[in-house]
């Protein structure tokens, strides 16, 4: 799983520099994401500006991502989704779930 960093104004952004984001790459994330929670990071952005495909088992590792950092009083907030990503947030409703933004500015806000 290719993953840039940057700490921007005490938030991790990560960005995915993949095209698909799936079954293959989902345990990884996971894990990666989930590292930088135990040493101690708990505001979080996850852009997706170079993902054309998720599929519903990388949509399950941001669930555990997210269940993972809300009792830690984290957030996890979702950028840059194309049309078709942002879609498929809506049809299974973790659109409600998580915070979505459309561009990295308006979800730094959010924090």
């Amino acid at each position: 799983m290719n993953l840039s960093k940057e700490k921007v104004n005490g938030i991790l952004v990560v960005t995915i520099e993949e095209k698909e984001a799936n079954l293959s790459k989902s345990d990884r994330f996971k894990e990666l994401i989930v590292e930088e929670i135990n040493v101690g990071e708990r505001k979080i952005i996850v852009s997706f500006k170079n993902v054309e495909y998720l599929d519903s088992s990388f949509l399950g590792a941001l669930v555990g991502v997210l269940k993972i950092l809300l009792p830690l009083n984290g957030k996890l907030v979702i950028t840059e989704l194309n049309a078709d990503i942002e879609n498929l947030f809506e049809l299974t409703r973790l659109n409600k779930i998580f915070v979505i933004k459309n561009d990295l500015q308006t979800a730094m806000l959010d924090f």
